[in-house]
Order: C-alpha cells, then structure tokens, then sequence
C-alpha cells in the first residue's frame, strides 16, 4: 500500500513461499510500472528477498525485478513499524477473526475489502516520529553502541 496516497495492492496466496513473494512482486511492479523504484517495508521472513526472484524465474527477469525494488527491514520484534500491521488489523476485525473455510472465500472476502479501502482511499496517518522510534529503540542502540545512550528518555 502507498500509506500518503491510500492505494492499495493485495493479493492471497494458499502458502507463503519465496515462489508465491516472486510471484505478487512481478504483480506489484505491473501495478506501478511507471515507478523507477518500489520501496518495500517488510519484516524478516525469510522469503522476504530477492533471492526468491533468481529461485523461480530466468535470470534476466529476476536482475530486472530486483532492481525495480529497495528493501527496507523492520526489526525483529517491532511490527509496530511496519505500516501493513495497521491495514492488517483492519482486515483482522473485518473478516480474519473467524475461521474461512476456503482459500476461494478468504481470498474473496479480502480482495473485497482491499478493493473498498482502497476505493476510500483510505490512508495511514504515520505519527511515529524519529525521536520516537529511538526512545522506543534505545535499549537496543545501546547494546550495538553505547555512545547511543544519548536518546534515553530523560
């Protein structure tokens, strides 16, 4: 999802494998071909890369693809800093809260309130701030360096 502009680009996929990430990141830089770079934040499964593109397609294909995109990392344990969270928290009160008994209906009833948020245009009001983040960080700055116990909340 574009957070500053409210577009969103969902997909469901019966498994999460690096053939399925390849698969919707071909579909995502179809869906904005006129992007020189898509900046994906993403946690750390490890099917979140690029070597997902060179195990399922032709290598051309793959070096292209990799290019077109700049991988961002949340930490581990902060999913909190990952936009996605809050649109899937949306989707978890509206209709991932109950069990779905096929893959045909979570994949409708998810596309379909994807496509009405995005319709809405419905967008991420991100109110965390750089100082925020190292305060909340902080006590993992300090082991990395300690020169970064400088952000402690005082």
């Amino acid at each position: 999802m574009e957070p500053l502009t409210g577009k969103r680009f969902a997909e469901v996929y019966p498994q999460r494998t690096k053939k399925e990430y390849a698969q919707f990141c071909q579909q995502l830089a179809a869906t904005w071909p006129e992007a020189v770079k898509i900046r994906l934040v993403q946690d750390n499964l490890n099917t979140h890369n690029a070597s997902a593109f060179y195990e399922n397609l032709p290598a051309h294909e793959a070096f292209a693809l990799s290019q077109r995109f700049e991988f961002h990392y949340t930490p581990k344990s902060a999913s909190w800093l990952n936009m996605i969270e809050i649109e899937f928290s949306a989707l978890a009160r509206q209709c991932l809260d109950r069990r779905i008994a096929t893959l045909e209906k979570l994949k409708q009833e998810v596309l379909s309130i994807i496509q009405a948020r995005d319709a809405q245009k419905i967008k991420i009001h991100w109110q965390f701030s750089l100082a925020g983040a190292r305060e909340k960080m902080n006590s993992h700055y300090q082991r990395v360096f300690a020169h970064n116990a400088q952000y402690r909340k005082k």
